[in-house]
């Protein structure tokens, strides 16, 4: 019976209300914090956009960010926000000096809506206004006034001072901050500001050369020519080839990273390859010329239009109410200044040249090995069941289809139990047949001429780059043995060497799967790591038993119905970490034994005691 629909059905939810009922409309994603774009790192970049602001407009050269734990502290050294209206600049919607376009032409943050969200969404927030010899301070609970302190005197320099800690009840026991996630934020704020100091516990982030200090920071391996860094009006782009497969770019707007590219990103990759043609007066595939571009480029245009309230991919066609369009405005910069750039620097051009050539040759040689693997596809996939599929992919006009996942498994074992449990409408299974090539020194031939690469490679679509991408994640899911490990490093292997942007778009994961049962007759506990089966044997007590999952194919299907529905544990794999693949991938994965040797005997722990007593 349908329930009854009354004007007693209609709510009004205070913003506070609103903001935590469907925080995802305000800060995405909520997250525990595993991830760069978790909810708790954008409260983080809310509250400092504001202190970059201040930078802007001529104040302030210094931003402090504390973390302790779970709360953050961040100090600047701007204006401060007006005493009288603190109050309101941190609680009440729509409020703020960022629709004076004259105070704030160019902004960075949410427009009056920042604030409030951190506010709303921690469990713990106090917002202090240093003007003039005087401040003022404000305390809030969970987006609720608890103190409205009077102004008084203070001998502090002028500023604003926010500390927040992100509320449990939504993101989680577990959640926590990754320093690692926070200093890549600080980097680009740094990057993007030259003059400015940041500070995260007092280690300070500041660069003298902008994005082409960016580009050198993230590069990966030798690139081909100098990095190419050129700057205008509200423009500055850097860039260079290196020797890696895929295109990667950093792209920013009024400083924000927009990780999901748009209008700007599409108009600098479009421009790159005009301007090179012309250059050169050669009609070059734009694959060619793009092939292991590295660049970044950042503009800075009044009221932008983004495609989402986390603001990571620009939708505005123009730079401003009477300025031309993006596509126009960057154009124009890269026709003009990278054209007289490369006039000026012939080994650079010649360099070039060469790089997007080979390119070329390697793209016509592996046209052939193309269709003869396509029709060998062809002929397996009639007998070929290594791919269970879903119904939704990415791409697909339906809100699930983002969730839709590959979970690449060892073995048709492994492959029956995940298949029997899985979810049809979302996620797919890949079974592999046992190790798979360890392709590191190889050219991108191999997957062509390897059926099971190429397989893999036409389940995922990404043969001419992720835009076809069939699925939000790629999971992998192998044993956790050697052998496991084993060829979960040959995989990530393989997708660095030739999908990097898999992993630099945070598309790859690692399922983590329990390794012990520990179960009475009431209650079952599955642990993944030793700390928690010892946890579980003093919860279950003495009348407890162990059982030891060697491999996945051990796991029935009822149980492994757990482990990839509501309670499925991923660990993203990251680029963070690393400094050169290239050199990482020569030691891991190349000829190099003796290196590898040495390396695992001076690091090889023994263990004393190998008897588990506990069972």
């Amino acid at each position: 019976m349908a329930s009854n629909y009354t004007e007693a059905s209609i709510k009004t939810l205070s913003s506070t209300e609103h903001i935590r009922l469907r925080p995802g409309m305000y800060i995405g994603r909520l997250g525990n914090g595993a991830h760069a774009e978790d909810g708790i790192y954008v409260l983080l970049k809310e509250t400092i956009d504001n202190s970059i602001d201040e930078f802007m407009m001529g104040t302030g050269k210094k931003i402090e960010i504390e973390l302790q734990e779970r709360t953050v502290r961040v100090r600047d050294y701007g204006r401060g926000i007006p005493l009288g209206k603190l109050l309101e600049c941190v609680s009440i919607i729509n409020t703020g000096a960022k629709y004076d376009s004259e105070t704030f032409q160019k902004a960075v943050g949410l427009n009056g809506v920042g604030q409030k969200a951190v506010n709303a969404l921690s469990s713990e927030y106090q917002a202090q206004s240093v003007r003039e010899n005087q401040t003022k301070l404000v305390e809030f609970g969970q987006g609720k006034l608890k103190k409205d302190h009077k102004v008084a005197k203070s001998e502090e320099r002028n500023g604003t001072i926010i500390a927040f800690t992100p509320d449990e009840v939504l993101f989680g026991k577990d959640f926590r901050y990754r320093p690692e996630f926070i200093e890549d934020m600080l980097w680009n704020y740094a990057f993007l500001n030259r003059g400015l100091t940041l500070t995260l516990n007092g280690k300070p982030f500041k660069s003298e050369n902008g994005l082409k200090d960016l580009l050198q920071k993230n590069l990966t391996g030798e690139t081909l020519y100098p990095i190419i860094h050129l700057e205008g009006e509200d423009i500055e782009i850097a860039l260079t080839h290196g020797s890696h497969y895929g295109e990667e770019y950093y792209s920013f707007v009024n400083g924000q990273h927009t990780t999901m590219g748009g209008t700007h990103q599409a108009a600098f990759r479009e421009a790159v390859v005009e301007t090179l043609r012309n250059f050169y007066k050669k009609d070059f595939d734009a694959a060619d010329v793009r092939q292991s571009i590295v660049a970044a480029v950042a503009i800075r245009v009044q009221e932008p239009v983004f495609e989402s309230q986390t603001k990571t991919k620009l939708g505005s066609s123009d730079v401003g109410p009477k300025g031309p369009s993006v596509k126009d405005f960057i154009g124009t910069f890269v026709q003009q200044s990278l054209d007289v750039y490369l006039h000026k620097n012939p080994e650079t051009a010649d360099a070039l040249l060469r790089r997007i050539q080979e390119s070329e040759h390697e793209r016509k040689e592996l046209a052939g090995i193309r269709s003869i693997a396509r029709e060998r596809a062809k002929k397996a996939s009639l007998h070929n069941r290594k791919l269970r599929d879903c119904r939704l992919h990415l791409g697909d006009k339906n809100e699930r289809a983002e969730v839709s996942s590959l979970f690449i498994v060892e073995g048709d074992s492994a492959a029956g139990s995940l298949t029997a449990c899985r979810d049809v409408q979302t996620q797919a299974v890949f079974a592999l047949k046992g190790k798979p090539l360890n392709t590191y020194g190889l050219s991108k031939k191999v997957i062509y001429e390897n059926e099971e690469f190429h397989l893999l490679q036409s389940a995922l679509n990404i043969e001419d780059g992720l835009d076809g991408l069939r699925y939000g994640k790629v999971v992998i899911a192998t044993d956790a043995d050697v052998d496991g490990m084993h060829i979960r490093l040959l995989l990530i292997s393989f997708f660095l060497q030739f999908f990097p942007d898999l992993i630099a778009r945070g598309h790859l994961h690692i399922l983590d799967t329990p390794l012990f049962r520990v179960r009475n007759k009431k209650k079952t506990i599955y642990c993944y790591s030793e700390a928690e089966k010892q946890a579980a044997i003093g919860e279950l007590g003495a009348s407890h038993e162990i059982t030891r999952f060697k491999g996945l194919g051990e796991i029935s299907a009822g149980e492994f119905k757990d482990f990839i529905g509501e309670n499925i544990r991923l660990e993203p794999v990251s680029l963070n970490h690393l400094h050169n693949t290239d050199e990482l991938l020569a030691f891991f994965m190349g000829k190099n034994t003796p290196e590898r040797q040495d390396f695992i005997i001076d690091n090889l722990k023994v263990e004393k005691d190998l008897v588990d007593t506990s069972a």
